[in-house]
């Protein structure tokens, strides 16, 4: 009784996995292809960055002040031929404002130094000739040259103070400040008159995490960009590096130079930077949001003959929306880059252009 009892049992479990297997097979036949789109493995360039903001500052900054009391005028921009203003650039040594006073020009009495100087140089010239004749003695000569070094020395004072009277670009900038006076006001000696800055190479004062202590280093290009310059990117370089990390912060100080030869950077503006610390060429990049992470594995999904097949790829190199493919991927496979979300491996596909 108990052999006919198993002999019925194996029967029935028989004919229940024949109709799983029947029904199995009947899902597979009947399961609806998962539309997606593809993409061809494609090669490209991908860089590891370090990103870090700080205010630009410039390179050279000079606030130009008066050395004497006197009246003032501002001075034409022989560029545009009328008076300078905010804004305008000066080359080095370029003439903004003069200061006139009459009395103190007269004190100097520059053209009669420059007379005796004239003199000075007669006198020497005649007394060497006639000693060369035997018709002076040579204590005369030195008495002249003495006389034409004196001579030219109160002449070079005369220009130099003189020269005070001059306001002067120390250097090839723009006119940032400009304070308004009258023509021929009456200013004191102290008073600041002009700011001129140069911005073509700027500086950024930068702090880096911890982390990047060992990968960024002196030399290395960044590319700054300002929300009002969407379209524009400076590059600019690591110059300096604090081998020190701030206990409060866990972070080191750097300074980074920006070519701003085009002035697109103005001072006092918050800009990012990126820092590469390193970047392949010609490498296998694909879209950072189609990688999933299953089971501590990095998994994609190409198509195969209408089916989804994972492959599990070994990343490298990671940037803000692609990431580099070391490993995983052959040149020819077709890359599901869409619709992907729902798919297992063995999934069917259809693949919509």
């Amino acid at each position: 009784m108990k052999s006919g009892i198993s002999v019925l049992s194996l029967t029935a479990l028989s004919v229940l996995l024949m109709a799983g297997c029947r029904q199995e097979n009947t899902m597979n036949r009947n399961e609806i292809p998962t539309p997606v789109s593809v993409s061809d493995i494609t090669y490209g360039s991908v860089s590891r960055i370090f990103t870090t903001n700080s205010t630009a500052i410039s390179n050279a900054e000079a606030e130009l002040s008066t050395e004497m009391a006197g009246k003032y005028h501002l001075q034409k921009n022989p560029a545009t031929g009328k008076p300078y203003k905010l804004g305008d650039r000066v080359k080095k040594g370029a003439l903004i404002v003069r200061i006139e006073d009459k009395s103190y020009e007269n004190g100097i009495s520059i053209e009669s130094k420059r007379l005796n100087l004239e003199l000075a140089e007669q006198e020497q010239a005649k007394t060497k000739s006639l000693y060369e004749k035997g018709g002076a003695t040579l204590t005369e000569v030195k008495n002249s040259d003495i006389k034409i070094m004196n001579s030219r020395l109160d002449y070079e004072n005369a220009q130099m103070n003189l020269e005070k009277m001059n306001i002067r670009a120390p250097f090839d900038g723009v006119i940032v400040n400009l304070p308004h006076f009258s023509n021929e006001a009456k200013v004191n000696s102290g008073t600041s008159v002009a700011t001129v800055m140069d911005y073509s190479s700027m500086l950024l004062e930068i702090n880096l995490p911890e982390s990047a202590i060992n990968e960024v280093k002196v030399g290395q290009k960044a590319f700054i960009t300002h929300y009002t310059l969407p379209k524009d990117t400076i590059i600019g370089e690591i110059t300096e590096l604090s081998p020190a990390i701030s206990a409060e912060t866990r972070t080191f100080k750097g300074k980074l130079v920006i070519n701003n030869k085009d002035l697109l950077i103005r001072p006092g503006m918050f800009v990012k930077a990126d820092i590469v610390t390193e970047s392949h060429s010609s490498t296998i990049v694909i879209p950072k949001n189609i990688v999933r992470n299953e089971r501590n594995r990095r998994i994609v999904f190409v198509v195969d003959q209408g089916i989804a097949r994972a492959k599990q790829i070994k990343l490298g190199l990671e940037e803000k929306n692609s990431v580099e493919v070391l490993s995983g991927l052959d040149k020819d496979d077709q890359l599901v880059i869409r619709g992907f979300e729902t798919l297992r491996d063995g999934s069917k596909v259809k693949i919509q252009r």
